[in-house]
């Protein structure tokens, strides 16, 4: 027994902890947005169903061939490692890169994942078939609970002390491990003589199979729970941040739900956790609700997740109530990988590419309760007495008829009174106007990236050709700006939003604009005039604007500004020490970085002067808050320059908080960050 225990013990561990390191390795190539997450997901959840459907194959010839098979495959697993992707995936190109990631992904670590995905169902299989006693869905739990462990010591163990390059060599090294005892066990297995559970074993002891019902309703329940995953995902990393924490706090709980359904059914119970169903997809429809109040990011976070583990856990209850006789086992892991993949290929590909808004988290809340309305439906359908029929299907009806009219209206108003939406794989973009030009002086058309204002234009003068919103002649990027005026000068900035700054553009300066969406671009030039009106000469270059900047011969910048924002979340990768390296390496001796730090949820002030500090630099943090203004808003700016710039502008000083070291804080670098450190 214990070798069926050390396998699937290291097959899922080994599972899901190179989801966090693989994804974390390549995020900074692709702009650093969450979409890269739920991209892999979608990668992983696809190649999952390949191992489920391999292992149900597998399981279908003689002993000694399943061996000799596996044990091949396993061996042409260790000729890919290790499992570090070559340098030559990386990008700074347009567009939609979800196929590149998808096959970057499967040339690194398409086929170890898959061996490792098929482990767990092939070897329950072998136990049923040798063992006359004990349940394989034991080995299910043992599964879940290596999976849980993985995610768990990786964004406290794992991530904080070791260098991504590490991470991946210790996970190719533990894999050679894992072969060596699973090709082991394969053989051992073959040669054993097939007990009570053996292929001869008869029909009567299974039962019949699983009716079509049954069949369907693994196969939403499964895909509800994957939807609800990825879609919480999203929402978090979108208007938080995209780092590891962040993924692997749903994904926990999403296994942590497994592993109590399927280890512990007892704690499973409808009259209890049918109500918090309730409650939780209440609370997630309207934290999508447009006019949703605002709540800090530590409640945020922790009832999402509390709301996503609810439904987790029906879903999850519901399936492990349904699950067959082991004689079809295999097939029940194909129909609930499925799920888990049609969700995933929903969310990662459909999503982004054919709506114009966020819809898969409406979508997902309505298609959970209309399939759990179906489940609990049949299961008071079974009950005797009428009474309790339609005492109970009657209210359930009214609920769900009036969720669904309440998700429909938030689709509806995700795109409605909109100039125009749009969406693609970094994010929904929408432009709208407030007020009639005609009649009302301050008439505005706005950009908004997911939920977050990216920036306004006033149609009308005197403020037409005014930097607005975070931008302000106040606020600390309007005070640098105004501290090198008097000569020509060459700026750089990372982020177009809307064109604000392109306000601030003079006669003979020049602007070299990074912005990483075909689409913002597309959007600055149609809706807005920043670019048109400004005196300065604009150059754009598209793509990741750390990636560009790489590439490029020093640009010689007075001012770079770091305005790259994807909702409200700020792609680490912008932000660590390599980057600021790279962002001073273009600055000019006197020059100025300047950092757009405004955040409702992080305060990220000690990353400033760590940065800073690192090279010998001073950072000044301005925060922003006017009197009753309608065209400015309250911000924070960092300004970060050598010590002689201060002194020749001593200006800068007034009203500037210098940033100085508090608390024991790392400098953030692409091998390490902690956003625990600074939610505010």
């Amino acid at each position: 027994m214990w070798f069926y225990s050390v396998t699937i013990f290291l097959s899922a561990f080994l599972l899901f902890e190179v989801q966090p390191v693989i994804a974390k390795i390549i995020l900074p190539w692709f702009g650093g947005s969450s979409a890269v997450w739920s991209t892999c997901m979608l990668f992983f959840q696809i190649v999952l169903l390949l191992g489920y459907l391999y292992a149900h194959w597998l399981n279908s010839l003689a002993p000694r061939r399943q061996a000799t098979i596996h044990s091949v495959l396993l061996a042409a697993g260790l000729a890919s490692l290790p499992i570090i992707p070559s340098a030559w995936w990386k990008t700074h190109g347009l567009g939609q890169p979800s196929l590149t990631i998808l096959a970057l992904l499967g040339v690194t670590v398409g086929l170890p994942y898959f061996l490792l995905s098929s482990t767990s169902p092939l070897l329950q299989a072998w136990y049923a078939r040798t063992h006359t006693s004990g349940m394989p869905y034991r080995l299910f739990a043992l599964s879940n609970f290596a999976s849980l462990l993985a995610l768990l010591t990786y964004p406290f163990v794992v991530e904080p002390n070791l260098p991504s390059h590490i991470q991946a060599m210790a996970w190719s090294a533990t894999f050679v491990g894992f072969a060596g005892i699973c090709g082991w066990t394969a053989w051992r297995t073959a040669g054993q003589a097939g007990g009570a559970r053996s292929e001869a074993a008869p029909e009567a002891e299974a039962g019949p199979a699983p009716g079509l019902f049954t069949r369907l309703a693994w196969l939403g329940l499964a895909a509800c729970a994957s939807i609800l995953l990825l879609a919480v995902t999203n929402h978090l990393t979108q208007d938080v941040a995209a780092i590891p924490f962040l993924w692997i706090l749903p994904l926990t709980v999403y296994l942590l739900s497994f592993i109590l359904c399927f280890e512990m059914p007892r704690l499973y119970h409808r009259a209890f956790f049918v109500p918090l169903l309730i409650a939780s997809l209440w609370f997630m429809a309207d934290r999508v609700w447009l006019f949703h109040a605002h709540m800090s990011a530590r409640p945020v976070i922790t009832l999402l997740t509390l709301g996503l583990f609810v439904c987790c856990m029906v879903c999850h209850g519901e399936l492990a109530r349904l699950k067959p006789h082991p004689r079809h086992l295999t097939s029940f892991y194909v129909l609930v990988s499925l799920g888990g993949a049609v969700g995933g290929v929903f969310v990662g590909l459909v999503a982004p590419n054919l709506f114009h808004a966020y819809y898969e988290f409406p979508i997902g809340l309505c298609l959970t309760s209309l399939v759990l309305a179906a489940v609990f439906t049949r299961a008071l359908w079974n009950v005797a007495e009428p009474g309790w029929k339609w005492g109970g299907i009657v209210p359930l009806s009214v609920l769900l008829g009036g969720f669904l009219y309440f998700n429909v209206a938030i689709m509806r108003q995700m795109v409605e009174g909109y100039l125009m939406a749009t969406r693609n794989f970094y994010g929904q973009l929408r432009v709208n106007q407030e007020g009639d030009p005609r009649f009302d002086e301050d008439a505005e058309i706005r950009l908004v990236h997911g939920t977050i204002n990216h920036g306004e234009q006033f149609v009308r003068e005197p403020y037409h050709r005014q930097p607005v919103t975070y931008f302000c002649p106040e606020s600390g990027i309007g005070r640098g700006m105004k501290a090198q005026e008097g000569r020509p000068r060459r700026i750089g900035i990372l982020g177009l939003g809307c064109g604000t700054l392109a306000a601030y553009g003079r006669a003979g300066d020049t602007l070299r604009i990074y912005e990483i969406n075909p689409q913002v671009i597309q959007i600055a030039d149609r809706y807005f005039t920043y670019l048109k009106d400004t005196p300065a000469k604009v150059e754009i270059a598209v793509g990741d604007g750390r990636l560009v900047l790489e590439s490029e011969p020093s640009q010689q910048f007075d001012m770079l500004v770091m305005d790259a924002f994807s909702g409200d979340s700020v792609p680490v990768h912008l932000i660590t020490k390599e980057a600021f390296a790279t962002y001073f390496r273009h600055l000019k001796p006197g020059g100025i970085l300047a950092v757009n730090i405004s955040n409702a949820y992080l305060n990220l002030e000690p990353v400033m002067e760590r940065a800073a500090n690192a090279f010998g630099k001073v950072a000044l943090a301005y925060d922003y808050v006017p009197d009753d203004d309608t065209y400015c808003f309250s911000c924070s700016w960092a300004l970060i320059m050598n010590r002689e710039v201060t002194q020749a502008h001593p200006e800068l000083l007034q009203n500037a908080k210098l940033l100085k070291p508090g608390r024991l804080f790392r400098v953030w670098t692409d091998e390490f960050s902690n956003m625990f450190s600074i939610l505010k």
